[in-house]
C-alpha cells in the first residue's frame, strides 16, 4: 500500500501537518499513533493556558487536543491508532505493528516525524543516594493524577525546574499535597516565566537556584531528600547542605526529542537540539522526510508546535504534488549557533527554494535583561533585533527575509548579547 504522505504521532503537531497536507491537496494521508487515541500529551495536561496563539483563547490541553482531533476528522484523513512504527527507511517505507492488523510495510511518496519527546530519568543525570520507591518523573505524576486518579505522594519536593514539574507543583498543592522545595541546578529556572509565577510564587513554593540534590535516602519509599548549593563549576559546596523529610521526589530535568526512528533512518541529528536537523520547510537530511514539533527541538507552547507542523504538512503536500523543483538546491546557508545561544531551527535555508521569509527559532543560554540578537555573516551584519528580556525557559523567534539572505555571502551566525 502506497500514501501520499504518512505522519508518524498523532499529537498537536502531527495533527497540524495532517490538516496542511490536506488543505494543500492531498487525499491519502495515514496518521500512525501508538497510544489510544489522538492528542498526545496534551490529554493529561488539564491546566489551562493552551491556544493563545493558535486559537486566539485560552484552552485547557484536553479541549485543545478536542478541536484538533475534531478539524482532522472532519476530513479524509485516515488515522491508525494502537499502531507503533518499527522502522522508517530510506526508501521511505514504514513498517508498523498493531493488534489489530498484525504487522504491516507501507510506502509513501512524503512523510512527517511527529514522534514527540520523553523525560530524563534519574539514571540520566546520575542523581546519588537509594533506590527507594516514590521517585517520578514529573509527566509521570501528572499522568497518576489527572488520568489514573492516584496521588504520587503527600511531602514532595521537586528537581528541576522544567515547566511540567512547576505545573505539576501547583496541582499537587491543589490536591492536597504539601510541596516543600522546587530545587534547580542553574541559576535560573528552564520553565515559562508565567509558571514560576503562578505555580511557585502564588503558592508560596520556594525556588532554590544554584543548586543540586547530594543524596536520596529511604528504604522502601523515600524518607528524606539532601540539597546542597553549587559553584560557578557546578559542584557542590560542602556545608550548605539542606535536609528536606519527604515522601516523593519529582523529576522535571528536562526533555528529549524522541529521535531512535530517525536515527535508524540515517537522518542527521542536531547534537545542540537532540533532534532532526532541518531546512526552512522542515525538511530534513532524508529527502521527502520531515519533522516538527518536539521531535526536533522542545518547545515551551504547543501553539507553536502546532504551526510548525502546518508548515512541515504544507511542505509535505508541495513535495508529494510535485509542486516544487525536485533538483537540489544550489544554495544552501548553514545557521550557527553563536555566543549566547544554545542552537537554532532551522539548521540550514535552502534560499532558492524559500518562500519570502523563512522564521528562526532559538533559545539564550543565560538571562539577557538588554538582549539583542544579531545575525552576521563574515563581516557582514545581516539583521539586528532588540529583544529586551531574554531567558533560556523561553524560546525565541526571529524572521529573515529573502532580501536579508541575499546579502549573506558565508554562513550566518546568530548571537545574543546584552546591550551596552
Amino acid at each position: 500500500m502506497q500514501y501520499e504522505l504518512i505522519v508518524i504521532g498523532g499529537g498537536p503537531a502531527g495533527l497540524a501537518a495532517a490538516l496542511a497536507a490536506w488543505d494543500g491537496g492531498l487525499r491519502s494521508i495515514l496518521v500512525l499513533e501508538r497510544d489510544s487515541e489522538l492528542g498526545g500529551i496534551l490529554n493529561q495536561c488539564v491546566h489551562n493556558g493552551f491556544g493563545l496563539h493558535y486559537f486566539k483563547e485560552e484552552l485547557t490541553g484536553p479541549e485543545y487536543a478536542s478541536r484538533m482531533v475534531r478539524m482532522v476528522r472532519e476530513t479524509g484523513v485516515e488515522i491508525s491508532l494502537n499502531t507503533m512504527v518499527l522502522e522508517i527507511t530510506p526508501e521511505r517505507e514504514v513498517h508498523v505493528v498493531s493488534s489489530a492488523s498484525g504487522y504491516r510495510a507501507m510506502r509513501a511518496k512524503t512523510i512527517v516525524l511527529a514522534m514527540g519527546c520523553r523525560e530524563r530519568t534519574r539514571g540520566a543525570i546520575a542523581i546519588p543516594g537509594t533506590r527507594p520507591a516514590g521517585i517520578f518523573t514529573a509527566g509521570t505524576a501528572q499522568r497518576y493524577v489527572n488520568i489514573e486518579g492516584y496521588m504520587p505522594g503527600k511531602r514532595v519536593v521537586i528537581i528541576g525546574s522544567g515547566d511540567i514539574g512547576l505545573i505539576m507543583a501547583r496541582r499537587l498543592v491543589l490536591e492536597g499535597a504539601e510541596v516543600l522545595a522546587c530545587v534547580e541546578l542553574m541559576p535560573y529556572s528552564g520553565g515559562l516565566i508565567r509558571n514560576i509565577v503562578q505555580c511557585l510564587h502564588d503558592y508560596d513554593i520556594p525556588l532554590y537556584l544554584s543548586h543540586t540534590v547530594t543524596d536520596i535516602s529511604g528504604t522502601e519509599r523515600v524518607k528524606q531528600v539532601t540539597i546542597s548549593r553549587v559553584d560557578s563549576e557546578l559542584k557542590p559546596i560542602p556545608g550548605t547542605e539542606i535536609v528536606f523529610d519527604c515522601d516523593t521526589v519529582l523529576l522535571s530535568v528536562g526533555l528529549i526529542p524522541e529521535n531512535e526512528l530517525s536515527k535508524q533512518a540515517g537522518i542527521k541529528i542536531d547534537p545542540g537540539t537532540g533532534g532532526a536537523a532541518v531546512f526552512e520547510n522542515m525538511e530534513t537530511s532524508l529527502p521527502g522526510v520531515f519533522a516538527c514539533g518536539n521531535v526536533v527541538h522542545v518547545h515551551d507552547l504547543v501553539d507553536f508546535a502546532t504551526i510548525e507542523g502546518h508548515r512541515a504538512g504544507r511542505s509535505a503536500a508541495d513535495l508529494a504534488a510535485r509542486q516544487r523543483d525536485m533538483v537540489p538546491a544550489p544554495r544552501v546557508l548553514t545557521l550557527l549557533a553563536g555566543d549566547g545561544v544554545n542552537y537554532t531551527v532551522p539548521q540550514a535555508i535552502r534560499v532558492d527554494r524559500m518562500e519570502s521569509k523563512a522564521e528562526i527559532s532559538f533559545r539564550v543560554n543565560r538571562i539577557q535583561k538588554n538582549g539583542v540578537v544579531n545575525v552576521i555573516s563574515g563581516d557582514k551584519q545581516i539583521a539586528r533585533y532588540k529583544r529586551g528580556y531574554m531567558t533560556p525557559g523561553e524560546m525565541e523567534k526571529i524572521t529573515l527575509s529573502r532580501e536579508m539572505l541575499g546579502l549573506a555571502e558565508k554562513d550566518l551566525v546568530i548571537s545574543a548579547e546584552e546591550e551596552k
